[in-house]
């Protein structure tokens, strides 16, 4: 296969959920970058609150499917990030009507 593309990874990341909001942590507009540099991709994500307990546990798989689903990667790096903050304005419309937002 070719460079690993941020779409690859998105799709990728469509299977990782939320464990407190039944969303994948795209659609909850969670994700707030993608760099790809040759087999080497850093996402910078952020959490729906500051002192989420489960961040290490998310954190990680992000980092494992991301793995699992595109075989060339070699390394990925997740970056937890709080600015700028994470509000539902960030959900995907569709996500914000099925939560009644």
């Amino acid at each position: 296969m070719g460079n690993i593309t941020q779409e690859q990874v998105l799709q990728a990341l469509q299977d990782v959920y939320d464990p407190e909001i039944p969303f994948n942590v795209v659609d909850l507009g969670l994700i707030y970058g993608i760099d790809i540099n040759d087999k080497k991709v850093k996402v910078k994500m952020t959490l729906t609150a500051v002192g989420c307990p489960m961040s290490y546990f998310l954190v990680e798989i992000v980092r494992d499917t991301i793995k699992e689903k595109i075989p060339e990667v070699e390394d990925v790096e997740v970056e937890l990030v709080f600015d700028p903050p994470w509000t539902p304005d960030r959900m995907k419309p569709e996500v914000r009507k099925l939560l009644g937002l």
